[in-house]
């Protein structure tokens, strides 16, 4: 997938990452935006953290997880023979809102533009592409790339807006 109709300059991108079958796709895309000039790609997991619990609780195996998606994810961004951004930077954050958090570190980072994926699914008979995605799009500081997958497949463990 080539990105021919795209002309912007992206110096800063903010790319969440969830272990999800689009993760992929969304990090070759957040390569090609950035082959043209030096660019910081900042990857993102987030830790949701459910309201009956502290916000900073110990998850252990939310947290691995995550690392493990980070690292996988950083890999997959400095692939040999892949377009490589200037510098790649892993953020694994806890929030109670992943869209919030997302949109925090797109504030924080000064992004240009954050490219996410997300998939089609139906709540309560109602197609949307959840909350998270919907949340990014109404409140980024910045542009918004969403590669909507065809199925919506999960990987155990992903996150519920991957």
């Amino acid at each position: 997938m080539k990105i021919t109709t795209m002309d912007a300059s992206y110096r800063r991108l903010v790319v969440p990452v969830t272990g999800s079958p689009g993760d992929e796709r969304v990090l070759a895309l957040a390569r090609q935006l950035t082959e043209k000039q030096p660019a910081t790609i900042t990857l993102v997991y987030v830790v949701e953290v459910r309201q009956s619990m502290p916000l900073d609780a110990e998850l252990p195996f939310e947290i691995d997880r995550g690392e493990a998606v980070l690292g996988a994810a950083e890999a997959a961004t400095r692939r040999d023979g892949a377009p490589k951004p200037e510098q790649v930077v892993t953020e694994l954050l806890q929030a109670r809102s992943a869209g919030a958090a997302i949109v925090d570190e797109a504030i924080e980072r000064n992004a240009d533009a954050i490219v996410m994926a997300a998939c089609n699914r139906k709540i309560c008979g109602r197609t949307t592409l959840g909350d998270t995605v919907e949340y990014v799009l109404k409140n980024a500081p910045c542009e918004v790339v969403v590669v909507r997958q065809g199925e919506p497949e999960r990987t155990n463990g992903a996150p519920r807006w991957a």
